[in-house]
């Protein structure tokens, strides 16, 4: 799950990019609206963490009315300093699908963006359930028939990525937007391993390959 976080302060952009990191998430950082703009208009994020107060003349604001001015675009969580009951009513108005005041825990954080992207997926439930397999992304645990299974950092993100979009074929492109972060190495068969070694643990059609196009679970 790829978000982007945009944050002028270095201390705690450097911070939260860790932190969310740690958490699961696969995290890029910008320190300016511009680069905001720049990224929302390039890539492919499951949520925005969004300062307000941000250099260069294009602040949080500018960059969450441009991003609203298009459909199709990821949920957004403003994390500022500015704590005003008239600020949070600007934010929240402006299109802000979530408004958390400086400092907040970044259990907190992460779980606030999990419940964003649930919501913004159609879905209101913690857990993620396809077939026999349940995903909580939380305590980042999966099972299959009941039964633990253990994978990779990598392999669950992918797995969470194709049970989010249940019933959907996901582009190889599209995937890997989500896997990785500006300056990762992917080797061009990468997914095709990971998609292997889940196979593998989980069950030979646990994961259908659309030829030509991609790569999708089937819906309950």
């Amino acid at each position: 799950m790829r978000i982007l976080i945009v944050e002028d302060d270095t201390l705690l952009g450097d911070g939260l990019q860790a932190g969310l990191r740690q958490r699961g998430f696969e995290a890029d950082w910008v320190r300016d609206g511009h680069a905001a703009t720049l990224a929302l208009d390039t890539e492919t994020f499951a949520a925005v963490v969004l300062d307000l107060g941000l250099p260069g003349g294009v602040d949080g604001l500018d960059v969450l009315r441009r991003l609203r001015g298009r459909s199709g675009q990821p949920p957004v969580l403003i994390l500022t300093a500015r704590d005003a009951v008239d600020d949070r009513v600007r934010g929240l108005d402006s299109g802000a699908d979530d408004y958390v005041v400086k400092p907040v825990d970044l259990d907190e954080l992460a779980a606030r963006l999990r419940a964003l992207v649930r919501r913004a997926k159609g879905s209101a439930q913690p857990l993620l359930q396809v077939g026999a397999i349940t995903l909580d992304p939380a305590a980042r645990t999966v099972r299959h028939h009941d039964a633990p299974v253990e994978l990779s950092a990598r392999e669950f993100a992918l797995l969470q990525e194709l049970m989010l979009n249940a019933g959907r074929v996901l582009t190889r492109e599209q995937i890997e937007s989500q896997l990785y972060t500006w300056g990762d190495a992917i080797e061009s068969n990468a997914l095709e391993v990971h998609v292997h070694h889940l196979r593998r643990k989980l069950s030979a059609d646990a994961i259908r390959t659309v030829r030509g196009v991609g790569y999708m679970m089937a819906a309950e």
